[in-house]
């Protein structure tokens, strides 16, 4: 049992106590229950005196909170033809994505490049597309209800072709005519089903029917253009095509993370909208967290924590393989400005050739 010592500073006489209260020597039944009201004060400083203990709870973890809402929505956007109010379910589990980027947004950004959430590509997809767009709209100040707006409208922009996911990922060759008719088809197909599902908010449906339109009229389903393309559209679908590049499919690797940037902001066949690749350059960087990477000095590891310094961006790097390839310690945590740490390059999985757990890495903040 992990402990900590209470203070008088941490009880307050005539409210329930927030945990159980140990002796030194914790075992058996604790000395107070939670939610016992306090009141003697003698009994309370002679306990103090001798020594009371809280148990300590393990940090929520964001890796298992994001998988539970992996779960549930695919078991919602599955059945969603069938109902009729699910706007209040599909918003409470935007507010848990919302959470779990919040407790940490690096260990949520790392379970993306670290493939660890667990389901079908074409949920899964969704799931990604949201944590992005949450670190990129809290780094452009927006605020709770547009967030949460933005999420929700990323966790069911693909739901008109849920069906025909799987298919279109596991086909050898390009799709036919029909099946791009769906794919060019699935925006308004979302947001008629959504719609049919009992969603009202105007905003949320805009984003989704959006998502894939361009400012120069190129996109689809209705080749809208700029303004009407709204930004909150426009950061979505920048989520969704980052998302698509550093996952793997069934049919190709990975796109590292620092080129996918760069074709994502560099984009000569559609102009990216200037705030939203800065936006996107500042908060996922070249080397966002769970990259796996090489440093000048020849170690390998995994990028870990984002950190913003006097002088620039700082990242912290977990090093796993010395030069030679021979196992480092468990605490070889580098820093990309010390000397001969800066990142040499990213790397893909089989040219990094380490095996980890997001938990030995990250601590309990990422166990499953």
């Amino acid at each position: 049992m992990v402990q900590r010592r209470i203070t008088l500073n941490d009880l307050v006489l005539g409210e329930p106590l927030r945990w159980n209260l140990f002796a030194a020597e914790a075992s058996g039944q604790p000395l107070l229950q939670k939610g016992q009201i306090l009141s003697d004060t003698s009994q309370l400083s002679t306990l103090l005196a001798a020594g009371l203990f809280a148990e300590v709870e393990p940090p929520p973890s964001v890796l298992h909170q994001l998988n539970l809402c992996n779960r549930r929505l695919e078991r919602l956007l599955h059945d969603l033809r069938n109902e009729h109010n699910a706007e209040a379910e599909l918003r409470d589990i935007a507010r848990d994505v919302i959470h779990a980027v919040d407790l940490n947004a690096d260990i949520a950004l790392a379970c993306i490049f670290l493939n660890q959430i667990a389901g079908t590509y074409a949920v899964r997809h969704c799931i990604e597309t949201a944590v992005v767009a949450v670190v990129v709209a809290r780094g452009m100040r927006h605020s709770p209800a547009e967030t949460l707006t933005v999420t929700v409208a990323a966790l069911t922009m693909n739901v008109g072709m849920l069906r025909h996911h799987e298919s279109f990922q596991n086909k050898g060759g390009p799709l036919t005519g029909e099946e791009m008719a769906i794919v060019r088809r699935h925006p308004e197909d979302s947001a008629n089903l959504l719609k049919c599902a009992g969603v009202e908010d105007e905003e949320w449906i805009s984003c989704v029917l959006l998502h894939h339109e361009n400012d120069d009229g190129s996109g689809y389903p209705a080749g809208v253009a700029s303004p009407e393309v709204t930004q909150n559209a426009k950061l979505i679908n920048l989520a969704d095509r980052y998302c698509a590049q550093v996952s793997a499919r069934n049919y190709r690797r990975s796109i590292l993370p620092d080129h996918a940037l760069r074709t994502l902001c560099e984009d000569l066949q559609h102009a990216v909208d200037p705030l939203l690749a800065r936006h996107f350059a500042e908060q996922l960087g070249k080397y966002p967290p769970g990259c796996l990477v090489r440093l000048t000095n020849g170690e390998i590891g995994v990028v870990t924590r984002r950190l913003i310094v006097a002088g620039g961006d700082e990242l912290h790097v977990h090093c796993l393989r010395d030069p030679a390839g021979a196992p480092l310690p468990a605490a070889s945590v580098r820093h990309t400005g010390d000397a001969d740490c800066a990142i040499a390059e990213a790397l893909s999985e089989d040219q990094a050739s380490i095996r980890f757990s997001m938990k030995q890495v990250w601590g309990a903040q990422a166990s499953l």
